[in-house]
């Protein structure tokens, strides 16, 4: 992982995204549980490849815009937050950081990538 680009722990923000998205999948009080568990959660690390694949979402391309956005954060060396992930019987959710996840993969899809995961 290179620490040069991620910031130590997410942001504030990052938790009341991860929440506005869960509450499209769960009821409101489990998107709350889920998002406090990932507050009180670990950092681990994780290959961009295998969130996506895990996730099975695909990699957005290069073109949208919030990755063009944040190649340009790294270019001007600003850091991006670590990922929010739920683990699902059927799969991998990312609560938060899907974009991160997809401009990661273009720099390289073997750059590990720190993320809380539940």
């Amino acid at each position: 992982m290179d620490k040069a680009i991620w910031l130590k722990k997410p942001e504030k923000h990052d938790y009341e995204a991860a929440y506005n998205y869960l509450t499209l999948l769960f009821e409101p009080d489990i998107a709350k549980k889920y998002v406090d568990q990932l507050k009180d959660a670990d950092i681990y690390v994780r290959k961009s490849k295998d969130i996506l694949r895990a996730s099975r979402l695909p990699n957005l391309p290069r073109s949208n815009v919030h990755v063009k956005d944040n190649i340009l954060k790294l270019k001007k060396g600003e850091k991006l937050s670590p990922v929010l992930l739920v683990r699902k019987d059927d799969g991998l959710i990312i609560a938060d950081g899907y974009h991160r996840v997809c401009t990661i993969y273009y720099m390289s899809e073997d750059f590990e990538i720190p993320c809380k995961l539940i």
